[in-house]
């Protein structure tokens, strides 16, 4: 890409950086955005727009139409892993909640084994029906996300309290099991305190320059 582009080092590093300042800008806007509205249709809508901009990044052709979908992949992308948690701590009492989080983590170094194969050999299909492997790259890893994404309007359930496939007991034990362990803790959501909380963004801070930081490497130029 960045050869058939002729984009430098510079300006991919430049692109990076982009999409990590809107991911860390609106993570906890997106959070509170879930929380109010629901997981079901808050997590669909950053799956299919995250797939739609990844797709589209295979049009790119300039360097400045580079740099254009970057920061919005980086705030349709924001929210997503700890909206996921969010969501399970919604359906997991606290007893088995590690346990749950714990197999949804094992999907980052599971998506890097299986993701550096795929990519290879979709950058093997350079040339087919005209498409650089770059862009066959964009295309298919893009469009899984916009399948599953509009999935997730049908099959995901926001709350145990909306749960048809669980019976009455079993619904009644989970919901009640939940609130006791919510009505114990002390902390209540507060938007102001989200939006305005040094800790919050402190953390968010460090991780955008933590990824900047990678991606000045050479291994991270490469991925």
């Amino acid at each position: 890409m960045n050869a058939d582009l002729g984009i430098s080092s510079a300006t991919f590093g430049f692109g990076s950086g982009i999409f990590f300042l809107g991911y860390c800008l609106f993570e906890t806007p997106s959070n509170i955005i879930l929380e109010r509205g629901g997981a079901r249709l808050w997590i669909a809508r950053i799956m299919v727009t995250w797939g739609l901009i990844s797709v589209g990044l295979m049009l790119v052709r300039t360097p400045p139409l580079f740099y254009l979908p970057r920061f919005p992949l980086g705030v349709a992308e924001a929210g997503f892993f700890p909206g996921v948690i969010y969501y399970l701590s919604l359906w997991y009492p606290a007893a088995h909640r590690a346990r749950a989080i714990a197999a949804f983590m094992t999907a980052v170094p599971v998506t890097g084994l299986i993701g550096g194969p795929l990519s290879e050999a979709l950058l093997e299909l350079d040339g087919i029906y005209g498409l650089k492997g770059w862009q066959w790259l964009f295309l298919v890893e893009g469009l899984p996300a916009v399948v599953l994404g509009s999935s997730v309007m049908f099959y995901l359930t926001d709350r145990p309290e909306t749960a048809r496939w669980l019976g009455p007991a079993e619904r009644d034990l989970l919901v009640e099991k939940l609130a006791a362990e919510r009505k114990a803790c002390a902390l209540r959501p507060n938007i102001r305190v989200a939006l305005t909380d040094t800790t919050i963004w402190s953390s968010e801070s460090f991780f955008f320059w933590s990824q900047l930081d990678f991606m000045a490497t050479p291994s991270g130029h490469r991925s």
